[in-house]
């Protein structure tokens, strides 16, 4: 129960594997994912929405993208030597998607929508493993809409904003260490909407056919629950220590500051860095507030103390013909957990990144992207157990194809 909303972003981790590190998920547009989710220094296509309103109004053409992921995913966890216990998670397929329209409204000015789901996924570790009482199953959904201008202030330099609205929805399944005459457990389940806002601004600069950049800044969010439902099924010797109430919460999603550089040595050939830097060290603690005392407290409170880390990316796309371009990427993903606050929601590592993709022109105005990524987290143990997580080894990895449909015109 008092993993609500750590549970509300943090479960994308788990299941959605494509993120930064805590719980931030990158699959924002399948050209840039097989690109090692690069872009923020180039006018690719309307992702640029996401990556960097700034180069939006420097695409050739006006445009609507449609795509999503499918994300599958494993956690594997072993207990503190010398239990030998071992679990894993059953996780169903997660599918994320992307929906971008622009249009230039004349020659410098353009508008667009996105909406994405940068947070949203599910991770199942059964009723029966060890940390049960931490979680057991956890169901996320956030969708973000950015409506977004850009302004193409000379034919090198452009600027771009989005206001962004989030709003989802959680439901989170865990057990109560406590047990009726049959020796079966109590059990917690908390569901709840959660909404906040934001923006998104970035700056697009050429100054040569070969060399391009770009900064971008995607702001904090603070997601807020309101009045979500805390239900439970315990014995009926303890249900006045486990009265149905609600409760609200708010967590942070970390701002993005992103650098990125394009690079194209001949028309065939196009390369990407991106560095971004990630404000995870907003995210301090995690508390609820309940309207009614559960089990003799009126809030629960757990310390997270995250710090700021770093994402370091490359990228290239090579035009083989006129209608198809093959991609490849990379990236490195640093960790904001510290050692000591490991949890079953967001058992942390740094994490490799490799991906692949193509695109293929079906007509002039249509085209297919389609991406394949692959995440592997470090081997993690964590034994000092300081933030009410379980203590053991964790090792996560993913497997995410995409598929993206541009239509031009």
């Amino acid at each position: 129960m008092k993993r609500k909303i750590l549970a509300l972003l943090g479960g994308t981790l788990l299941s959605g594997m494509a993120m930064a590190g805590g719980y931030q998920v990158n699959l924002a547009g399948q050209r840039q994912i097989g690109m090692g989710h690069t872009g923020t220094g180039l006018a690719l296509d309307n992702a640029s929405i996401f990556f960097n309103p700034g180069a939006m109004s420097h695409l050739r053409e006006n445009g609507v993208t449609i795509g999503a992921s499918g994300i599958i995913s494993k956690i594997a966890y072993r207990g503190v030597e010398p239990s030998g216990y071992t679990a894993m998670t059953d996780n169903p397929l997660g599918t994320p998607f992307q929906v971008y329209g622009t249009y230039a409204i004349n020659d410098k000015f353009s508008a667009g929508l996105g909406v994405y789901t940068p947070f949203g996924s599910t991770v199942n570790w059964g009723n029966d493993w060890n940390g049960r009482f931490g979680l057991t199953e956890l169901s996320l959904q956030a969708i973000f809409v950015q409506p977004t201008v850009s302004y193409q202030i000379t034919e090198q330099l452009g600027i771009g904003v989005g206001f962004v609205y989030s709003f989802g929805g959680v439901n989170l399944q865990r057990a109560i260490p406590v047990q009726d005459q049959q020796g079966n457990y109590g059990m917690a389940e908390l569901d709840g909407s959660a909404s906040g806002i934001g923006f998104n601004a970035g700056i697009y600069f050429k100054p040569s056919e070969k060399f391009s950049l770009g900064l971008n800044y995607r702001s904090k969010v603070d997601m807020e629950v309101k009045d979500g439902d805390a239900d439970f099924t315990v014995a009926t010797g303890v249900q006045s220590r486990f009265q149905d109430t609600k409760f609200s919460a708010t967590l942070p999603l970390p701002s993005t500051l992103t650098l990125g550089i394009g690079i194209m040595p001949t028309e065939k050939l196009t390369l990407a860095v991106d560095i971004s830097r990630v404000g995870w060290s907003a995210y301090k603690s995690l508390r609820f507030d309940y309207d009614a005392d559960v089990n003799g407290a009126s809030f629960s409170e757990n310390a997270r103390n995250y710090k700021d880390a770093y994402i370091y990316r490359i990228g290239a796309e090579y035009n083989v013909t006129d209608v198809l371009a093959l991609r490849a990427g990379a990236y490195l993903d640093k960790t904001p957990v510290e050692a000591g606050y490991l949890t079953p929601e967001t058992p942390d590592a740094d994490a490799r990144g490799l991906s692949a993709g193509l695109g293929y022109k079906v007509t002039g105005n249509l085209s297919i992207d389609a991406s394949f990524l692959y995440i592997n987290k470090k081997e993690r143990t964590d034994e000092a157990n300081l933030s009410g997580g379980i203590a053991g080894t964790y090792k996560s990895v993913a497997y995410i194809p995409g598929i993206g449909v541009t239509y031009n015109f």
